[in-house]
């Protein structure tokens, strides 16, 4: 598999009930903690799983792991899966990507009304692109799990490479993502995917001040306008800028609403942005807020108002010895009702068990 940011996340192998955090959630007394294993991955099953979790009103969990199924993918660790378990944990069904069909699926899944699942794979599908890997799919599973439509296959330059982004779907049922890399400039791309499979590149980064690398996916707002993260460029090209949050507009027209500058702002955001009551945005960066971590910082949660005045948070590491976390990577954030955030860090923490280093948080 082709390296890309400098961060390498640890395997993680379970699934673990952090469910309150997926749903809106109502301020309660106090009760004890309580903590269960609902499904051990075995690689056969999956490995890796490495995004969100989501549930339907029966209490059924789907998800996707980045390895583990079969397939000769990522040097022979498996091309990934897509399961559902039901809520005690039990897998109810488990479809394996196979290359040709999509390999490595690193995000989420986005569920529509009929329950049908949908999401994109970082590698596989047109494997003449980027031989022999392929440069990722976006793709359709019905709810029984029998039935994988590859609804597009990217071939790099100019259409996208590498996406790893959750979907987000408007009222038609387009949907819209983000890949890391190609596009026209072969620095990152937003596209939609028609019901029928047409992909349309709706921006494609340059690199400089409009940002480079876009991740996670992008929101919609009421208007049909996309927002999202570019993990770096802004202040300089690529390497040397510490990214953007931007909007993209319906007639393709990119607007910066703010620029890191790498210090007490954050720097290198990384989260699909959410949107409060008033409009505001919501995300984490990978790096900045402090000058722990080696220097880089060790990550911000930050709100960005719809006219682009950004707000920090919070900056991790702030506690002795970074017992609040550092570095949130995956997920976006999760806001309830009374406007708290909850996420995680992959690191950080009171433990330091996890391969030599600390263990990460779960935090409010």
């Amino acid at each position: 598999m082709r390296s890309k940011k400098p961060f390498s996340a640890p395997p993680t192998f379970v699934i673990f009930i952090t469910l309150l955090l997926a749903s809106a959630i109502v301020p309660t007394q106090a009760q004890a903690q309580k903590f269960k294993v609902l499904h051990t991955f075995h690689g056969k099953d999956g490995a890796s799983p490495t995004d969100v979790l989501i549930r339907d009103a029966e209490g059924n969990l789907y998800g996707t792991t980045n390895g583990g199924g079969g397939g000769n993918c990522s040097g022979g660790e498996g091309c990934g899966t897509v399961f559902k378990t039901d809520k005690t944990g039990k897998e109810v069904w488990l479809h394996k990507f196979s290359g040709a069909n999509g390999a490595n699926p690193y995000a989420g899944l986005l569920r529509d009304a009929s329950g049908d699942l949908f999401g994109t794979t970082l590698e596989g599908g047109d494997t003449s692109c980027n031989a022999p890997y392929g440069c990722g799919t976006v793709f359709k599973l019905d709810k029984t799990g029998k039935k994988e439509t590859v609804l597009h296959k990217f071939a790099g330059d100019p259409d996208g490479d590498f996406p790893e982004s959750l979907l987000a779907e408007d009222k038609a049922g387009n949907l819209y993502g983000t890949t890391y890399l190609g596009g026209a400039h072969g620095l990152g791309a937003v596209f939609k995917i028609g019901k029928t499979g047409k992909e349309k590149v709706l921006y494609s980064f340059t690199g400089g001040s409009d940002g480079c690398f876009p991740d996670p996916g992008v929101t919609l707002d009421s208007a049909g306008n996309l927002y999202g993260v570019a993990f770096e460029g802004g202040s300089g090209f690529c390497n040397s800028g510490r990214g953007v949050v931007f909007k993209v507009d319906t007639a393709g027209k990119e607007t910066v609403l703010h620029t890191f500058s790498g210090g007490s702002d954050g720097a290198n955001p990384f989260s699909v942005l959410v949107f409060d009551l008033k409009g505001d945005l919501y995300g984490t960066t990978q790096n900045g807020g402090s000058s722990g971590c080696g220097g880089t910082g060790c990550g911000t949660v930050f709100k960005v108002s719809p006219n682009g005045d950004e707000t920090v948070l919070y900056a991790f590491c702030s506690l002795s010895d970074c017992a609040d976390g550092e570095t949130p990577l995956f997920g976006p954030l999760v806001i309830d009702r009374a406007g708290n955030l909850y996420g995680t860090t992959i690191t950080g923490g009171a433990y330091s068990d996890c391969n030599g280093g600390t263990c990460g948080v779960v935090f409010k």
